[in-house]
């Protein structure tokens, strides 16, 4: 019998189901012969509890699985009947009229939809490069440094300068009145690093030990403590210790210290300039395929079905909650996250992910098991040992799917490179590495 599938609206469906009333029963009466086997209950020997009892206890709750069962059964065959792909879980409403002897059911639900993908050739990416510059080597020099310097106490004559670590007891306050967060002792900050806001660093800079000061500082309006922003606060400083910091000189002994294998100056800026360049590889790529995808979605028209984009938003807020616990907030897996702040977010990724599907059934686009392997070693050469790595992505189902997902987008993004117009640009080290991602 032909399925007859009503179109109430874009992406939404709807089919009338109709389900024997005697396979229900005969259905519910086996499964509560094979429950009375088991069942307990007082006065009874196990699987000697009357047929008549275990009805009545637990009748309705069989009964309601059964009947889902058999109108999701009859749900999925008349889908693929009609050769429909359905999009998320149908909504069942039972009619109130049915054929005698039958039950009948409603069945809501979204199909896909129809992706069309426009003219690629007219769409325009920015397709960026960048190239690590010895200024870079550089930086990352003066970083590595940093993080391996020491410090030692300055005589009591000398003034707090830029690079010290100074030791402050401070207090803080708004028209005369103490606020949260504004007093603290044996407080430890680096002068010019960012620390600390401009004008606080300025004002202990050139102060001597045990001095004191009184300064106002200006809260910016966008401050983070939303209680003092864009007031106006004085403060009371006293410096207790200013330590200046001892730099490592750049030497065979300080590449050593690093673990680079050829112990030299020119080994080290190798080294560095390797991984810049390995950091700078998946940067490029990251911003060029976000590139890509955002092309992808201007030229692609479809309908997004909701059910797909709901499933999504609920996937986020579970997501957002895990962030939370791992945070150690407090029932974390209670908390209220309405799903309506994920919505754009989610409907974005429904509307990309069909896309993309579309786009590499369309053009065979998948990946290959050379694509993958080349894939994962490329990633493990960032690690000490390789082939551990190597190992421990083939060894897991689930970190090969990523792996699969993430070659699957990097098809896809050559593929919308290579047929649209693209516009090179050369971006700055300093700039690509300051992005997000």
């Amino acid at each position: 019998m032909a399925v007859t599938v009503e179109t109430l609206e874009k992406l939404e469906r709807r089919i009338t189901l109709t389900v024997a009333a005697a396979d229900i029963n005969s259905e519910v009466e086996s499964r509560l012969k094979k429950l009375a086997r088991t069942v307990k209950a007082d006065g009874f020997r196990p699987g000697k509890v009357p047929m008549n009892v275990v009805a009545q206890r637990y009748g309705y709750n069989v009964q309601y699985e059964v009947v889902n069962d058999k109108v999701g059964q009859a749900f999925f065959s008349a889908a693929n009947e009609a050769k429909l792909r359905v999009a998320g879980m149908p909504r069942i409403e039972q009619k109130s009229e049915a054929p005698e002897g039958q039950m009948a059911f409603d069945a809501t639900f979204e199909v896909y939809p129809e992706v069309k993908i426009g003219d690629l050739s007219q769409a325009e990416v920015e397709r960026i490069a960048s190239e690590v510059t010895e200024e870079a080597i550089d930086k990352t020099v003066e970083i590595l440094r940093k993080q391996r310097r020491s410090f030692a106490q300055r005589a009591a004559a000398d003034v707090a300068q830029a690079g010290d670590r100074v030791t402050i007891d401070f207090e803080g306050k708004i028209d005369g009145e103490p606020f949260e967060g504004g007093k603290a002792e044996g407080f430890q900050f680096l002068i010019g690093e960012g620390q600390m806001l401009e004008q606080f660093d300025a004002a202990v800079r050139g102060m001597k030990l045990g001095e004191s000061k009184t300064f106002p500082l200006q809260f910016p309006e966008d401050y983070h403590g939303k209680d003092v922003a864009g007031k106006e606060a004085d403060f009371l400083v006293t410096v207790k210790k200013i330590e200046a910091q001892h730099l490592p000189e750049v030497n065979e002994a300080f590449a050593k210290a690093l673990g680079i294998k050829e112990a030299t100056i020119e080994g080290l800026r190798a080294d560095i300039k390797k991984n810049l360049e390995r950091e700078i590889k998946f940067r490029v790529l990251a911003r060029n395929k976000s590139a890509a995808m955002e092309a992808l979605i201007k030229v692609a028209e479809l309908d997004v079905p909701n059910a797909l984009v709901e499933n999504e938003a609920q996937r986020m807020v579970g997501q957002a909650r895990e962030d939370l616990k791992k945070r150690g907030v407090k029932d974390a897996d209670k908390a209220e996250i309405p799903t309506d702040i994920f919505k754009p977010q989610a409907e974005r990724r429904v509307r990309l992910g069909l896309i993309v599907g579309e786009l590499v059934r369309a053009n065979n686009l998948n990946a290959k098991p050379e694509q993958l392997r080349a894939h994962i070693e490329e990633l493990s050469q960032s690690y000490e040992k390789p082939a551990d790595v190597m190992r421990w992505y083939l060894g897991d189902r689930d970190r090969m799917a990523e792996v699969e997902g993430v070659v699957v987008e990097n098809n896809v993004a050559d593929f919308v490179l290579a047929n649209a117009k693209v516009v090179e640009k050369a971006l700055p080290f300093d700039e690509l590495m300051a992005s997000q991602g």
